[in-house]
């Protein structure tokens, strides 16, 4: 895996923040909460978490033209967010939230892979610490995160499985695998895609295997951040 750094409070105004380090992605999380939540949710008493993503117009190697979500609305770029948001919500206790919702903003700084893994894990800080401080000050009735989730990508490189891959390893992969994971290691999402052709099943169990020793190590890093911001 590669060396994965994460900054809590690197961003003063949000509720929570975090910039994340993966290798040399990075990617500034932070967590908005709002007032009331989506209709569906009315009336229920509990809350809600979503999740926006983005890049920066230099984020990688080529200029990419910037978002405009309610013109032009970029398949790739909602369902990232869509997959963030899933993630999160996964740890989170949503009746303690009563009906307010959290909004978590990806803005890829730089994008060397793994850019909706790396946000998964800068989001779950944020949330995390926006969470916490608000609790601290009687915001919520209980501490509203269950566990941790974290997400780490797997491909199939030449025949070998990797890792956590940069670009260059993901671009050439055979299998891609993102793997989100709760802190206990229940599965919380697996998507998996055969880039070219087809490959057995029987190789899954491995890269599972690999996704889950790695998020071990995600989790202890989490901890130890949690720790020194107390």
């Amino acid at each position: 895996m590669r060396k994965l750094q994460f900054f809590p409070g690197w961003t003063e105004h949000p509720e929570g923040s975090c910039l994340v380090e993966m290798g040399r992605t990075r990617v500034l999380c932070t967590a908005t909460l709002q007032e009331g939540v989506p209709a569906f949710l009315k009336g229920s008493g509990e809350g809600w978490v979503t999740a926006e993503y983005d890049m920066l117009p230099r984020a990688t190697h080529q200029r990419r033209t910037r978002t405009f979500k309610a013109l032009h609305p970029d398949g790739r770029i909602v369902e990232i967010g869509r997959f963030i948001g899933r993630s999160l919500r996964a740890a989170i206790d949503r009746q303690a939230l009563g009906e307010w919702t959290w909004v978590v903003d990806c803005d890829v700084l730089q994008a060397d892979g793994g850019t909706r893994t790396a946000s998964v894990n800068g989001g779950m800080l944020a949330l995390y610490l926006g969470m916490r401080t608000l609790t601290q000050r009687g915001v919520f009735p209980r501490f509203p995160v269950r566990t941790l989730v974290a997400a780490i990508s797997v491909a199939r490189v030449d025949a070998t499985w990797v890792v956590d891959p940069d670009y260059e390893a993901d671009a050439g992969a055979e299998v891609d695998l993102n793997v989100v994971m709760t802190e206990e290691g229940q599965l919380v999402e697996v998507q998996a895609t055969a880039e070219h052709g087809t490959f057995p099943p029987e190789e899954l169990p491995h890269a599972l295997n690999l996704a889950r020793e790695s998020l071990t190590q995600v989790f202890l890093k989490m901890r130890e951040v949690l720790k020194e911001t107390l």
